[in-house]
């Protein structure tokens, strides 16, 4: 019973992922219309050939297992893995955007010190203590603006790695699988 509804449910797998994945082209000089449909493999720029002569619906049912199968090794789903990615960085850039409190208020510090003692010189403290405090804060401000930016340029490049990574191991997995059932597989 396990069985059949684990058949069932990849044969309804393969079928949603071909439908996502269909493609119309109608040519303008003539009324004909032809339809590909792009098989999982294509979808993840893996490339396989039937080198034991199966069919394409033969190709399409042993994809979706070997789909099932690596997933099952590697506890990868390619297509969950994209959304994921995409979660990720938004939290990056959403957490990278929120205001850092004190860092304007540090280099203010610093700037009304360094003011006051360069005013005491000049003869007034007071206003070299004002202009160093603003000055300090906008330095601090702009300091932790570009910390910021490269910090979530460095965890998006890091979460694009870790990405590739990942999909690079489901392919290792996906191809064994097919090569194993006589496809030669390139990606």
């Amino acid at each position: 019973m396990k069985k059949t509804v684990f058949l069932a449910a990849l044969l309804v797998l393969a079928v949603v992922v071909a439908t996502r994945a269909q493609t119309t082209t109608k040519t303008t000089t003539t009324t004909t219309t032809t339809t590909t449909t792009q098989s999982i493999a294509n979808s993840m720029s893996v490339f396989v050939f039937p080198a034991a002569g199966q069919s394409a619906s033969t190709q399409t049912a042993d994809e979706a297992n070997c789909y099932q199968w690596a997933i099952k090794q590697t506890g990868i789903d390619p297509f969950q893995l994209q959304k994921q990615s995409a979660q990720a960085q938004q939290a990056i850039a959403s957490s990278s955007t929120a205001p850092q409190t004190g860092s304007g208020v540090g280099g203010a510090a610093r700037g009304a010190a360094a003011g006051a003692l360069f005013g005491a010189i000049g003869g007034s403290a007071g206003t070299g203590a004002a202009v160093g405090a603003a000055a300090g804060f906008v330095g601090g401000r702009a300091r932790n603006r570009a910390a910021n930016q490269q910090a979530q340029q460095q965890a998006a490049a890091g979460q694009a790695q870790f990405t590739q990574e990942q999909m690079n191991t489901f392919k290792n997995a996906f191809s064994v699988c097919l090569e194993g059932k006589k496809y030669t597989v390139r990606f």
